[in-house]
């Protein structure tokens, strides 16, 4: 399945405790360790990013975030800094199966890889609940499939 990131930015925000600077190489090189692999990864900021890099203001509301995590200005999307020299775990996650929308196209939940649904939203919670009892098991496409059918009929909308 394919995955396309939204730049929500909720992967990169605790990532400070996963990825540590051990050392600067200069010219906006790092040699970055992976706390939990100990895999060491060097990483380059891109050239365009570097004053948005250099400002370090992300970490006020985000201080345990990747060290190379930040949000654009103009957009207020997130994004990485070193996005073509990310280290492997970066480029492995995928943090959700599918987002699930209401009828005005908000984003009201997202369904993680283990099936399981995130929302506030308490109808979305109760519709869920109810039509995934039993459906647990089959092959993920059929599934997922169930599912989306499931939310359509209850007027909401899925983006994968």
């Amino acid at each position: 399945m394919a995955f396309e990131c939204v730049q929500c930015g909720e992967c990169c925000t605790r990532l400070g405790f996963v990825h540590t600077v051990i050392e600067d190489r200069g010219d906006y090189c790092y040699l970055v360790l992976n706390e939990k692999t100990l895999e060491q990864t060097p990483v380059t900021v891109v050239t365009g990013m570097r004053d948005l890099f250099d400002d370090r203001s992300i970490f006020a509301p985000y201080p345990d975030a990747c060290p190379f995590f930040r949000k654009e200005p103009r957009t207020g999307l997130s994004c990485c800094t070193v996005h073509p020299t990310r280290p492997a775990i970066c480029r492995e996650y995928e943090c959700w199966r599918f987002l699930v929308l209401n009828h005005r196209g908000r984003w009201v939940g997202k369904v993680r890889h283990g099936r399981m649904l995130m929302t506030d939203d308490p109808l979305l919670e109760r519709i869920w609940s109810e039509g995934s009892a039993g459906r647990s098991g089959g092959d993920d496409k059929g599934w997922e499939d169930e599912m989306i059918a499931l939310l359509a009929r209850a007027g909401y909308s899925v983006r994968r």
